[in-house]
């Protein structure tokens, strides 16, 4: 009676792979990734398949793309897609080469924004350029708070500007979101170095070796994540001189934080 039990189970499952196999087997077949009929007839630098800019949108960038190759020979280029995509047909379709750049805004993802990027490009932003414009404007939050369009156009006004000054190592421009961070690491950078600068003899002052040992990991926090990303990215000297604020802060209040543990003279009495 068991053993029967156990040889319908198996049974059962072997069906079940089975029907599975045959379901793939004849299931219909995907789109293809080339379906230049997507395309319009008409050249354009922007195919707008999702709707993502409006039409007065879409028609002033259009004029600003073209004026953009013929002042200085770089292609870029915008596709949106949702559904269904042209695919490797925009290789032929606009020409794509080594001074090209073609965005692509998909919202199924969760970062709208992908980058194609001609070897010639790379010489004057570099891989990690493409990495933080992407995640900066195409992240969700930026998407839900500005708009597809804002994400598409911020993004290739980074890009005409870094072009158009010879090259950028980095993304301009300071969000609210990274400066806070920046600001943070210089607020904990100078507390290490406070806590690190207090006096460990009688009469000592300042402990300026244990201050120098220290000074790899707070200078990395201040230096390097602090000031660093800063003055990068930005000439505004305010959020310079709002981290560097923070870093002394930080550093006096861990400097004199034992004089505020120290019991006062009446609870000794």
């Amino acid at each position: 009676m068991q053993s029967c039990f156990w040889r319908r189970i198996l049974v059962s499952i072997a069906v079940f792979f089975l029907a599975g196999s045959i379901w793939a087997m004849h299931s219909p077949p995907a789109l293809a990734y080339d379906n230049p009929e997507l395309l319009p007839k008409i050249f354009t630098p922007v195919v707008d398949l999702a709707k993502s800019l409006t039409d007065v949108q879409e028609e002033r960038l259009v004029e600003e793309l073209e004026q953009f190759e013929a002042d200085t020979g770089w292609k870029l280029r915008v596709l949106t897609q949702y559904d269904r995509t042209p695919g490797r047909a925009v290789i032929n379709y606009w020409s794509l080469d080594d001074k090209s750049i073609l965005l692509v805004a998909d919202s199924r993802g969760g970062n709208i924004l992908s980058f194609s990027v001609g070897d010639a490009v790379y010489q004057l932003l570099p891989r990690t350029f493409w990495i933080e414009l992407q995640t900066r404007f195409g992240n969700l939050y930026f998407v839900r708070e500005q708009g597809e369009d804002q994400a598409i156009l911020q993004a290739l006004n980074s890009v005409k500007g870094c072009l158009l000054k010879g090259g950028c190592t980095v993304v301009p421009g300071l969000p609210r979101e990274q400066w806070i961070l920046t600001l943070i690491t210089s607020i904990v950078g100078g507390i290490v170095c406070g806590f690190a600068a207090q006096p460990r003899s009688e009469g000592q002052v300042i402990a300026w070796q244990w201050a120098l040992i220290f000074s790899p990991l707070w200078g990395i926090l201040f230096l390097a994540f602090g000031i660093g990303p800063v003055v990068t990215r930005t000439s505004d000297w305010l959020p310079l001189v709002r981290n560097i604020s923070g870093f002394l802060i930080g550093a006096l209040v861990a400097y004199l934080s034992p004089v505020f543990s120290r019991p006062s003279s009446s609870a000794k009495s």
